[in-house]
């Protein structure tokens, strides 16, 4: 059984205009050890799936209406807050893609890495200090004896960062969640926390969900990928096989807005148009309005989403024949 298994999940937030749905039947699954990468515009769902995953929903005026989540064997829609206090941070952790929003500027910052350990571990206080020292060795703080005591102004964005994954696995979770983890970092520090994270999934056999805008992250360090587009998967299976061949146009878009060595100015493919707002959903197939392959049938016709003989699964009309068993 996958570490963890979405299953045509629906949400919907309550607005001062009414209820809006910004997902519509996401599904893919994680396996313990595995990197899935989560990627699309933005605009595209993946954070509200972030958070329905990790039950804040109803913090935010929203709620699933449809569909399942089920980690390591258990419901999560059927948890309490009780419950979820229980696993969160201790079985599901959140990494935000600001590490200034998770970090308190008035406290050291070693001491809120032992705070996670002492509410979800049973041990003292001078037992989580030493494991709290060592996390942020593994991790590649320097001097972590002495960062231990810093707090967060006195810290790099790179420093801060690996503070906040140390957050997030001081307590040993399952599941880790990065929404962004790299955005506000510079060039080589990406590649340092990029490497963090597959590191520490390869070492502790734990999935992990990385969200994010930028392909080259998913090319480095996923094993597989679900391509997001308006709150729908788009196209979903193992990494390799949909950079090389990617079936949906949405993919194939994204990957051509790529720059590649040796490109001659110019000549670099913008996709038309932009995400539609949760409120201007268009019908059928919500990426018609901009794709190059679009017929009539597209525009009215919302597409399923069909397993291919190559392990993808795609969403789009182009391939209806497989749902009625041809090649």
């Amino acid at each position: 059984m996958p570490l963890l298994q979405v299953e045509s999940l629906r949400v919907r937030f309550k607005t001062e205009e009414g209820y809006v749905e910004p997902l519509d039947g996401v599904s893919f699954e994680i396996e313990a050890g595995e990197v899935m990468g989560l990627v699309g515009e933005t605009g595209s769902g993946k954070s509200v799936t972030a958070q329905a995953v990790m039950g804040l929903l109803p913090f935010i005026n929203g709620e699933v209406t449809a569909g399942r989540i089920i980690f390591m064997g258990k419901d999560l829609l059927s948890f309490s807050e009780e419950q979820w206090q229980k696993y969160r941070g201790a079985k599901l952790s959140l990494i935000s893609q600001n590490p200034m929003t998770s970090l308190d500027p008035v406290y050291r910052v070693g001491d809120q890495i032992v705070e996670g350990m002492l509410l979800h571990l049973d041990i003292s206080k001078s037992e989580a200090r030493p494991r709290a020292v060592d996390l942020m060795a593994s991790l590649q703080i320097p001097n972590p004896e002495r960062v231990y005591y810093q707090y967060p102004h006195q810290l790099s964005g790179g420093l801060k960062q690996r503070i906040v994954i140390a957050m997030g696995l001081c307590a040993g979770p399952r599941l880790l969640i990065a929404d962004e983890p790299t955005t506000a970092l510079d060039v080589t520090v990406q590649a340092q926390i990029v490497a963090l994270f597959k590191k520490a999934t390869v070492q502790r056999g734990i999935g992990l969900l990385l969200i994010t805008h930028d392909l080259g992250v998913i090319a480095q360090i996923c094993d597989k990928v679900a391509v997001m587009y308006a709150g729908t998967v788009v196209e979903f299976g193992d990494v390799m096989s949909i950079f090389n061949r990617p079936k949906h146009p949405y993919t194939e878009s994204l990957l051509h807005c790529i720059p590649k060595l040796g490109m001659q100015k110019g000549t670099l493919k913008a996709i038309p148009g932009n995400v539609p707002s949760v409120q201007t959903f268009p019908s059928g197939c919500r990426f018609h309005p901009r794709c190059g392959d679009v017929t009539s049938a597209c525009q009215l016709q919302k597409p399923g989403n069909i397993h291919l003989d190559s392990g993808i699964n795609v969403a789009c009309l182009k391939y209806s024949s497989y749902m009625k068993g041809s090649a």
